[in-house]
């Protein structure tokens, strides 16, 4: 039976221990009941301490960068290069438009450049000869700075058409829809035929920048507070925050720890709020741009009295214990805890004082004003065990 309880599961044995305690409850009121002894309830003294909590705080997730994929002209789309979801890097080619009216866009302001050279080029012989007419003084000063002029004039139209010739490049390289950065391809609305324009409402995708993830919070005023009573520098507030943990949509909890990277300057006068952001490592994509999840924000507190909470019960929405007098006699005591708590225990902000002993055992059995016989909690464990090995014992019989 010992071996058996020893691979009984937390919630098991406390269902059963309870279970001894109201056994040996019973017993005892039978007893009290004959004029017997009065009933043995485990105890325990309170103190202060300094414990650390976890305040949560509802989050939303964003890749740290998340780019509107757009095109810069218009045209057709003639292929799909990538799926949703796909991972991608940055330069790779994400779609193809209709290329045809941009390529011959292109040769004809090659064209424009090459004619413009030869222009230039027969400006410069005819400068040339009127130079030389001019030095013998067969035409005039005018008609050789007309012929300059003519000159300058094609350079210019040169100029003009190499703009022209880079500015079609330019147009027939962004039939080429290609990923900013690094990241992970979002939904794709359009499709292989689909006419697309810079002025498209949606755009073509959203590349996600997933590498690390913006995790986006509000604390309140009085929270915020808590951190940053010292001051400081924005940078030395920032870097006096604990690191912090994910709670993701499904319960679980991220494996890896995240910091505090930006709060918001100005609190906002609605919700009395300030925005915030932690940054986390996302190296195994399991964050996604757009999820949920919760916070965790560890919060160290002093001066703070820990009470079990099988020792608390509620009455009214209210929370009591029952504290144990110098005669020994129960007091059923209101207490004020703090809405986070371990799991085990209750953090008290009011009711109790240092010292003072309380029951931790069987409390549903207990009443107010009971007279009872104060036993440690080991003094009950053993208590329990005992009556368990009896009743091994009994079975096996």
């Amino acid at each position: 039976m010992k071996k058996q309880m020893s691979f009984m599961r937390p919630w098991a044995k406390g269902l059963f221990y309870t279970f001894a305690a109201l056994c040996v409850g019973a017993c005892s009121n039978q007893k009290a009941q004959r004029g017997a002894v009065v009933n043995e309830v485990a105890v325990m003294p309170v103190e202060l301490g300094q414990t650390t909590l976890n305040s949560s705080y509802p989050v939303t997730i964003e890749g740290i960068q998340d780019v509107e994929i757009r095109p810069y002209v218009s045209g057709f789309i003639t292929n799909v290069c990538v799926s949703e979801g796909d991972f991608v890097r940055k330069g790779q080619l994400l779609f193809e438009l209709d290329s045809v009216q941009y390529k011959a866009a292109v040769e004809t302001a090659r064209a424009s450049v090459l004619v413009a050279e030869a222009s230039i080029a027969t400006a410069e012989l005819n400068v040339e000869t009127r130079t030389e007419l001019f030095e013998k003084s067969i035409i005039s000063e005018y008609e050789l700075q007309t012929a300059k002029n003519t000159l300058a004039s094609a350079k210019a139209s040169l100029a003009q058409a190499q703009a022209q010739l880079v500015n079609a490049q330019n147009n027939l390289s962004y039939t080429r829809v290609t990923s900013p950065a690094d990241g992970v391809v979002g939904k794709i609305p359009y499709k292989v035929g689909s006419l697309v324009s810079a002025s498209i409402a949606t755009p073509l995708t959203t590349i996600s920048d997933i590498a690390n993830i913006l995790v986006n919070f509000s604390m309140t005023e009085k929270q915020l507070l808590e951190f940053t009573r010292e001051g400081g520098t924005m940078e030395e507030i920032i870097d006096a925050f604990p690191p912090v943990q994910l709670v993701l949509a499904d319960g679980t909890l991220y494996k890896e720890s995240g910091k505090v990277k930006t709060i918001s300057g100005v609190i906002d006068p609605s919700t009395h709020a300030v925005r915030m952001q932690a940054l986390f490592p996302n190296t195994r994509n399991v964050l996604r741009s757009g999820g949920t999840g919760n916070l965790l924000l560890p919060v160290t507190r002093d001066s703070l009295i820990a009470v079990p909470q099988l020792a608390t019960f509620d009455l009214q929405d209210k929370k009591f214990v029952y504290v144990v007098s110098d005669s020994s006699t129960l007091v059923s005591t209101e207490i004020q805890v703090l809405p986070q708590n371990d799991g085990q225990n209750y953090f008290v902000t009011a009711g109790l004082k240092p010292g003072v002993r309380i029951a931790v055992e069987g409390v549903a059995l207990l009443r107010n004003g009971a007279k009872i016989k104060p036993i440690t909690k080991a003094e009950a464990d053993a208590r329990v065990k005992n009556i368990v090995n009896q009743s091994a014992q009994a079975a096996q019989k």
